[in-house]
């Protein structure tokens, strides 16, 4: 028989994972937000989705929307979206040939600070790419990893109620041309690049996602528990989230 102790270690150490596919932004923001109640409600186990977004860019809500340099017809001509949302950073782009991220977790089941928790996503891209025999690196004072002066992913977060929301875009093969029509979190003398720039070579997610997830465990001293899309989506209930911590 399990003792409690070992049933509450079981629990905390225990995050749904699903890689939701393609999809737009807008529903998975929709998506995320509910999820965020079950799990400040204590309603719901972590969880840590993954998916890969339509063209779209984001500004977060200390940005400068001067960031973004594309006007409407632009953007449509584009095909991209933009949406102003309550996470912290400026601006970003999300799309095609990129891993966004989004783990949805109770920090009061690891540990209650911020700035330990941004490490800690940094961290997972940085073993990632190391599997590749990439070297990423952290850059003093900037969130995010960096391959010299040129960024390779972005973080992006909120935290409310101590349960976090948001999350990480890491470049893979994205069409980096995007990245043209914004100053990339509001930083104007660096770059971004993609582990395709970087090692000279086409790479999907596909071979990525594996490397990224155990990576995530290992880090995070968790075992993810795959669950289906349609099992995550079934838990969506409409509702407003909680005050920023």
């Amino acid at each position: 028989m399990i003792g409690n102790d070992k049933l509450v270690q079981a629990a905390r150490n225990t995050v749904r994972y699903c890689n939701m596919g393609r999809t737009r932004y807008a529903p998975m923001w929709d998506l995320q937000k509910s999820l965020h109640t079950l799990i400040a409600d204590n309603r719901s186990p972590d969880i840590f989705l993954i998916n890969e977004h339509d063209h779209v860019y984001t500004l977060g809500k200390s940005g400068d929307p001067n960031h973004l340099l594309a006007d409407a017809q632009e953007l449509k001509n584009s095909g991209a979206e933009f949406y102003p949302i309550d996470r912290g950073g400026d601006i970003t782009y999300h799309g095609p040939g990129q891993i966004v991220g989004y783990p949805i977790l109770n920090l009061e089941r690891f540990k209650k600070d911020i700035h330990w928790y941004l490490r800690q996503l940094e961290e997972v891209i940085i073993r990632t790419l190391n599997y590749f025999d990439i070297s990423g690196k952290r850059s003093g004072g900037e969130t995010g990893v960096w391959i010299g002066e040129e960024k390779i992913a972005a973080l992006g977060i909120k935290v409310s109620r101590w349960v976090t929301m948001h999350g990480f875009a890491f470049n893979i093969h994205p069409d980096l041309s995007y990245f043209e029509r914004i100053i990339p979190c509001g930083i104007f003398h660096k770059g971004v690049t993609s582990m395709t720039e970087v090692l000279k070579e086409d790479i999907s997610l596909d071979r990525v996602i594996p490397v990224l997830v155990r990576e995530f465990e290992s880090v995070f001293n968790v075992t993810l528990l795959p669950t289906e899309a349609a099992e995550i989506e079934s838990l969506a209930v409409p509702h407003s989230v909680g005050q920023t911590v």
